[in-house]
């Protein structure tokens, strides 16, 4: 496969409509370029060679161009649009993307969008730029249509931040409709709130997946867009903080000298975990509708129901029109992101002493694979997993709260009658009932509970020995 990197060949002079889409009369124009067009597309100097390869320039209007770089209509087309930039230089994680959709896809073209000249300007000027960004890619691809035939269902635009919004545009401006836009945490500084055509939006593609990594607000603005814009949007671990990314993860990093990272962990999360989905195709990390993060995080939302769940990532399944569709998921701090959720149901007898003892339960789950896994935190009922521990067997169930009574010495602990506890897991959606007339959990002992055999498709679970530490 060749690695492609599309050039826009140089004019004298900006269109009509170019200039319209510039603000008129050509003014900005003229303060950006002076008389003639520079590249917007173009290939990454000899410095910043991708992964070793030399990119070719693909010239709209030049059909030599085609055959010199290898140009395959029938194949898949993956256009990577970076964002906005501080340095004019590509960085980092688009020499992991570039790989990771080389190796995933061997007979795409892969081609990078750079607009590195447009973007390396002040925030408001570089935002003011993607309209017209857009619209050269959409110029590209209408003569890619004409020239080659090309099939834009098979069109696939990945844009990280401010390069969401210009692959919006650049669906907007095609002549009919992209098979598949992925916004990558998109900008939300004058992009939250504002109409569908003045940003990324799911009449853009026949399929709009939205990955949302940094949604907390600073000032009042946050760097990624919060709202809901595409077909699914995906917020991993409520998209806010992303694990890894917290003080004292950032402290270390900073410590050894990138800052740059420390600034733009929770940003660029959202590529990470693109390139992760595009590596690690055999695990691939479920997202589950939900109307907020707070409903998520009690494990209400692990249905996969009627398309309520879905993956994240490139392995994302095209999905009837939902619009402002919000899915939640949890993951590790590192690659392989992954991880297993479990919904935890617990049916409590006296209720009154659970108000009283303002309970917190930790829970530990033992599966067929070796070396149960224990939780060094826990939800009130979403539990989840950072490994694999395969088919549930046991279920170690203890909690600790304040103690009945501060005159007894010691203090009397306070006992839980559990009736009932039912077990769920979101990616492969069993579900495990533990059916009792009462379980006394007595605070802070652990109590495990067994699968014993499966009947009918009803577990029947005893209580086994009391483990303790």
């Amino acid at each position: 496969m060749c690695f492609l990197t599309p050039a826009v060949s140089a004019f004298q002079s900006a269109s009509e409509e170019e200039n319209a889409l510039l603000g008129g009369k050509g003014t900005l124009f003229g303060s950006v370029w002076g008389s003639s067009w520079r590249s917007l597309i173009s290939s990454p100097s000899s410095e910043q060679n991708l992964m070793g390869t030399k990119g070719c320039f693909l010239q709209p209007g030049q059909a030599e161009s085609l055959e010199e770089c290898g140009f395959n209509a029938s194949a898949k087309t993956i256009l990577i649009i970076h964002g906005w930039s501080m340095s004019g230089m590509f960085e980092k994680w688009m020499h992991k993307l570039v790989a990771a959709v080389r190796r995933r896809e061997t007979e795409a073209n892969v081609l990078v969008v750079d607009w590195l000249n447009l973007s390396q300007q002040l925030y408001p000027t570089a935002v003011n730029h993607t309209r017209l960004v857009g619209h050269r890619i959409a110029s590209l691809l209408n003569w890619l249509q004409d020239e080659e035939q090309l099939v834009l269902g098979n069109v696939h635009l990945i844009g990280y931040s401010l390069g969401a919004h210009v692959a919006g545009y650049a669906g907007t401006f095609v002549k009919g409709r992209l098979g598949r836009i992925t916004g990558l945490d998109p900008a939300g500084p004058m992009f939250e709130g504002v109409e569908s055509h003045r940003r990324l939006s799911p009449d853009d593609a026949a399929f709009v997946d939205v990955l949302h990594t940094y949604t907390r607000e600073a000032l009042g603005v946050s760097i990624g867009i919060q709202q809901p814009i595409g077909d699914i949007d995906i917020y991993p671990n409520g998209g806010d903080v992303q694990p890894g990314c917290s003080l004292g993860d950032m402290l270390t990093t900073a410590a050894a000298g990138n800052l740059v990272d420390v600034m733009k962990c929770e940003h660029e999360r959202a590529v990470h975990l693109f390139v992760d989905s595009l590596i690690n195709k055999d695990h691939s990390s479920f997202a589950y509708q939900c109307s907020g993060p707070d409903r998520f995080k009690k494990g209400i939302c692990l249905s996969c129901r009627k398309n309520r769940c879905n993956n994240m990532g490139y392995n994302a399944k095209t999905m009837r029109k939902r619009r402002n569709s919000k899915m939640y998921l949890k993951t590790r701090a590192d690659t392989p992101f992954g991880g297993y959720h479990y919904q935890m149901k617990m049916h409590v007898f006296n209720r009154k002493k659970v108000d009283d003892a303002n309970p917190s339960f930790s829970v530990r789950l033992i599966g067929s694979h070796p070396d149960g896994v224990g939780l060094n935190f826990t939800n009130t009922f979403l539990v989840f997993m950072e490994q694999d521990v395969g088919e549930l067997l046991k279920i170690e169930l203890s909690w600790e709260g304040h103690t009945e009574s501060l005159s007894s010495i010691p203090p009397k602990p306070q006992v839980l009658e559990v009736r009932r506890i039912r077990v769920k897991s979101g990616e492969t959606q069993k579900k495990h009932w533990i059916w009792r007339n009462q379980a006394s959990i007595i605070q802070k002992e652990p109590n495990v509970f067994c699968l014993l055999s499966v009947n009918m498709n009803v577990p029947v679970i005893f209580r086994c020995n009391v483990h303790k530490e």
